[in-house]
């Protein structure tokens, strides 16, 4: 049996395998069993290979978590160096050197007053700690009537019952809206203008306003709603919104969980908008893409209204079985090094302006793109007809079409709707940029001409 024979036999089994006994995220099942299926057996860099041999270039960073590349010897390394020394020890009542140091690294990054730091395994367990400990310090205050939260329109910030309360993903999250507790929503600005962030934030002066002396916090992602589609904010957006938290007494939980990292150029969005948020929670790029890591980072004053003796019943009675793995811990601490020299170089602000430029050549006035949306090292492509080509029903999927066409060119992303969301890892080249477009074009261009055929 010849060797090409062995792997499309072994691809055969793990395919059968996977359609058999797999349920995927976020997939209609009926749909991803009947394509084609792409078994990821290695990486390096920013590609992938499959177990046929097939070279892809990891167009959405493994789900927006990958920072330096895959394989990267500096993080294996750490990873290695942890793991011959212990792989898991419980942070409920011990603690590691790993998880030590990140949570002082972590505070030393971040703004003034965040000096504690609960670590978790998502980016959902984040917000829902974030959550919790805003609705427990209200009750401890003697302020018990402060129940509400408050969300952006469109939000998502996750998939647990807390998170899916304070956001507003009706397509994710609407058949479960009955279980989820009371919460309030505010308009989102429509773009990154000026005039869209004012409309905005009346809107939630309003819900404020209304709501005064209920609402325990606001939950917001900074600068970009990136499960919404990319949705911009205009700079100085987050530092006027903090204002209204302030002056209404309301906690202020940012969402970095996509933005954070370098995803946007620097560690986090707050310190460049000059933002002291109560809460701000951290995954995704945390550990590189590597191992489920999250962190949310509270303000001391709210930590210390959580002390007290046993039968006070002040503390926060909270935690997750992995929570702060020093695997995990050890990586993000690498990561974390090697991320300061690529934003103090300036080596990461050229690539995002690379980026930037090479997608908005590409993809503006393109005929079959009714919007683009770049921030960072981020697009949103919104695939629309072209001027007398016929519409499209939801059934369509022209958004999952192109990107099934796009693995033909050696390109991996994921669709949301009929939107192209590329987001690559931070150290893609300007070849490996040019490479990317020119797969996602070449994929927009063979659709839509099967399409009018």
């Amino acid at each position: 049996m010849s060797r090409r024979t062995t792997v499309e036999s072994q691809k055969g089994v793990l395919d059968q395998w996977d359609r058999e006994h797999s349920w995927h995220p976020f997939a209609q099942m009926s749909e991803y069993c009947a394509l084609p299926q792409v078994q990821v057996e290695r990486a390096q860099g920013c590609w992938l290979w499959d177990v046929e041999g097939r070279r892809y270039l990891d167009g959405n960073a493994s789900i927006w978590t990958n920072v330096h590349g895959h394989n990267d010897p500096d993080l294996n390394a750490a990873l290695l160096e942890q793991a011959s020394k212990v792989a898991h020890s419980t942070y409920l009542g011990l603690s590691h050197p790993a998880g030590a140091e990140l949570g002082r690294r972590l505070v030393e990054l971040s703004p003034p007053g965040l000096q504690r730091v609960m670590f978790s395994d998502n980016g959902s367990n984040a917000i829902e700690i974030a959550l919790k400990q805003s609705f427990q310090f209200w009750q401890l205050q003697g302020e018990s009537d402060r129940v509400l939260a408050v969300g952006m329109e469109d939000a998502y910030h996750g998939d647990t019952f807390g998170t899916m309360a304070v956001g507003d993903s009706p397509g994710f999250h609407g058949r479960f809206s009955r279980w989820c507790f009371e919460s309030r929503v505010f308009e989102r600005p429509r773009d990154e203008s000026v005039a869209e962030a004012r409309r905005s934030l009346r809107s939630l002066e309003a819900v404020l306003e209304a709501e005064q002396g209920k609402v325990a916090c606001v939950v917001l992602e900074p600068w970009v709603q990136g499960a919404a589609g990319m949705r911009l904010q205009a700079r100085g957006f987050v530092k006027s919104l903090e204002a209204l938290c302030r002056r209404f007494g309301a906690h202020l939980i940012l969402d970095e969980v996509f933005v954070g990292f370098g995803r946007m150029g620097n560690f986090f969005v707050c310190r460049q908008e000059g933002v002291e948020p109560d809460f701000l929670c951290l995954a995704k790029g945390l550990s590189a893409g590597y191992l489920p890591l999250a962190a949310t980072l509270t303000r001391v004053e709210i930590y210390e209204a959580f002390l007290g003796t046993m039968d006070s019943g002040r503390a926060f009675i909270h935690g997750h079985t992995f929570t702060g793995n020093p695997l995990a811990a050890a990586v993000a601490l690498a990561s974390i090094q090697k991320l300061e020299r690529l934003i103090e170089s300036g080596e990461l602000e050229q690539w995002i302006a690379s980026f930037g430029r090479q997608v908005r050549e590409a993809f503006e006035g393109h005929a079959n793109v009714s919007e683009l949306r770049v921030r960072g090292m981020a697009a949103a492509v919104d695939l629309c007809p072209a001027e007398g080509e016929s519409e499209w029903s939801v059934n369509d999927r022209v958004g999952m079409q192109v990107c099934v066409a796009a693995r033909s060119e050696g390109v991996l992303l994921r669709p949301l709707r009929d939107s192209l969301l590329i987001v690559p890892p931070l150290v893609i080249s300007e070849e490996e940029i040019a490479f990317l477009i020119r797969g996602i074009l070449s994929a927009i261009d063979r659709v839509i001409k099967e399409r009018i055929r």
